[in-house]
């Protein structure tokens, strides 16, 4: 049975921790996961968001861990991303979490900001702190504290058809009214130039930083998304739909766009480097990716990425903290690398020849480099549902660009207590 973290969860945590490092056999000696002999015991529960591609890899790395720690058990739970933020805050209120959780960057301080994750400064899970990439570690802070670690970070990118691109003739596109002038050379080879996802908001911010808006200004506390960039972002995704240069669809868009592209029935779609590997086995060498086409402003894409932590209740917090720091070890995310060419978050990995020979990961590491940060505020996942609202009005002929964009705002206001 978890320990209550109720409001004293922070202050729990942090006694836990002073245990820890103040402790001289060896094993951490914080309240749990600890043995007479100095070794680690007791069972670890990992809930692991990764999708089904990945989840294999995850667990036997998870498995690796037991080998190195026979006396640790790690029961390893592939829970869905749709509701594993809310699946895990319920489960901590209840004091039933995991002891170890896989988050988005987005998640880290909501959960923070309500006492359910440990606080890992001067802990075990954070090793070699100055080797991971300042725009990961940035999303594991929370009020001048470390509640994460980063275990991949990503953005997204255009990837295209190489074949039907040369069929059509048709270059790289480096901005949307590229993606639009298109449009008459891939209908003559049978082919749509661009899926849009209507029903992922994190798909709409690419459009957003293209015409040089953002979602919040988190420093002054201003909403912004309804200024006159963000109108342009709506107005500038309408338009691709409105001039055949696009499809879309405002449900089962991951299964729609993977499809369609799969199938040669659009050129190009817009994706993370979750999604290499299925990309690669449905088109092989076809298979490209560039930049993600510019707006009127700039060329841009958001920051995202998944951290690993530690739940404030645990009672098995010596345990947690190594099998954190061994998820997010250099040689583990070398392997995470080979095996999914998902992108790391310590810069050390990036010199390890097998990751310099990637090419996926080399072209997205600069994309990376430029990727704009989302606000790490409290409310920051909760920012996207009034979007996704606004943008399927909007694709469905219910509210204008101007509309769309007035309506989150409002949404975001009443989100943002006292923000302008």
């Amino acid at each position: 049975m978890r320990r209550s973290i109720g409001t004293t969860a922070v202050v729990a945590a942090l006694a836990l921790a002073a245990t820890a490092c103040g402790s001289d056999d060896g094993d951490g000696g914080g309240d749990g996961g600890g043995s007479a002999g100095g070794e680690l015991s007791g069972t670890v529960t990992f809930w692991d968001t990764s999708n089904e591609t990945e989840a294999e890899v995850f667990q036997a790395v998870a498995e690796a861990f037991e080998d190195e720690h026979p006396g640790v058990t790690v029961d390893y739970v592939n829970v869905g991303f749709d509701d594993a933020q809310n699946r895990f805050k319920n489960a901590a209120a209840a004091n039933e979490a995991p002891d170890v959780m896989r988050t988005e960057v987005a998640w880290v301080a909501d959960f923070a900001s309500l006492g359910y994750l440990y606080p890992l400064d001067g802990t075990a899970a954070v090793e070699n702190e100055d080797d991971f990439l300042p725009t990961a570690w940035a999303s594991t802070q929370f009020d001048g504290q470390t509640y994460a670690v980063p275990q991949v970070t990503d953005t997204l990118a255009l990837f295209y058809n190489r074949a039907l691109l040369e069929e059509a003739g048709v270059e790289v596109p480096e901005s949307l009214d590229d993606v639009e002038a298109s449009t008459d050379a891939f209908d003559a080879v049978g082919a749509t130039p661009l899926y849009v996802r209507g029903d992922d908001p994190y798909w709409f911010l690419p459009f957003l930083y293209g015409e040089g808006g953002d979602m919040v200004d988190a420093e002054a506390q201003r909403v912004t998304i309804d200024d006159e960039a963000g109108v342009a972002a709506f107005a500038r995704m309408q338009s691709l739909i409105d001039s055949g240069a696009a499809i879309t669809d405002t449900s089962d868009g991951w299964e729609n766009m993977m499809s369609t592209f799969a199938d040669g029935e659009v050129a190009m779609m817009v994706n993370g480097p979750w999604a290499i590997a299925d990309a690669t086995a449905a088109l092989g060498e076809d298979l490209g990716v560039a930049p993600v086409p510019a707006g009127g402003q700039t060329q841009a894409s958001p920051l995202g990425g998944w951290n690993y932590g530690v739940y404030a209740g645990t009672p098995e917090a010596d345990a947690s903290f190594e099998f954190v720091r061994y998820m997010s070890s250099a040689a583990t995310q070398q392997r995470v690398t080979e095996e999914l060419s998902l992108l790391p978050t310590r810069a050390s990995v990036y010199d390890a020849e097998s990751v310099q020979a990637n090419e996926m990961v080399q072209f997205f590491k600069p994309a990376v480099d430029v990727a704009h940060e989302r606000p790490w505020i409290p409310q920051a996942q909760s920012l996207f549902e009034p979007l996704r609202i606004s943008v399927q009005a909007m694709l469905t002929g219910s509210a204008s660009p101007a509309e769309a964009a007035a309506d989150t705002g409002e949404a975001y206001r009443d989100l943002l207590e006292d923000w302008q």
